[in-house]
């Protein structure tokens, strides 16, 4: 499926709406100090770039990218719209925003995800494009609840 990506202000009614389900998932699944998914003011912060994915005038999912320094990006906010789950939209935004690392100059892309079950299909999409479980990174600490990884560009 093609999906059109834009770079979003967060401003859209579709998008916060998936990006409130998105923290409420989040907070379901693990203890609130094991939460690392941002609220929409922090994803508009200089530091993050914020893309939406549509397929036509319909939202299939989101990601985007922190800058941690002038070589390495993390992944933030991926997700699949529920109507889009299971097609291919998880990927297709992996791939925009590696390729949007490698347009950066990014030598690492690193992300952190939960651990429990509940996080299975983001690991394994993950770990098929490469990711390897890694220390902890940035201004993160060890934490049974997440899973970090990382992979060289």
């Amino acid at each position: 499926m093609p999906l059109t990506f834009i770079e979003d202000d967060l401003a859209g009614e579709a998008i916060v709406q998936l990006l409130t389900l998105h923290l409420a998932e989040m907070h379901a699944w693990s203890p609130p100090c094991s939460v690392h998914a941002m609220p929409v003011e922090r994803l508009r912060a200089a530091d993050v770039t914020f893309f939406s994915a549509w397929d036509g005038d319909r939202l299939a999912g989101c990601g985007a990218i922190k800058q941690l320094d002038a070589w390495h990006g993390e992944l933030k906010s991926m997700r699949a719209h529920p109507d889009y789950r299971g097609k291919g939209v998880g990927q297709a935004i992996l791939d925009h925003l590696i390729a949007v690392a490698r347009a950066r100059g990014y030598l690492r892309l690193s992300l952190e995800t939960g651990a429990p079950e509940q996080f299975a299909p983001a690991q394994r999409l993950y770990r098929a494009n490469h990711f390897v479980p890694c220390a902890p990174f940035a201004d993160y600490g060890e934490d049974p609840f997440s899973l970090f990884m990382t992979r060289t560009l």
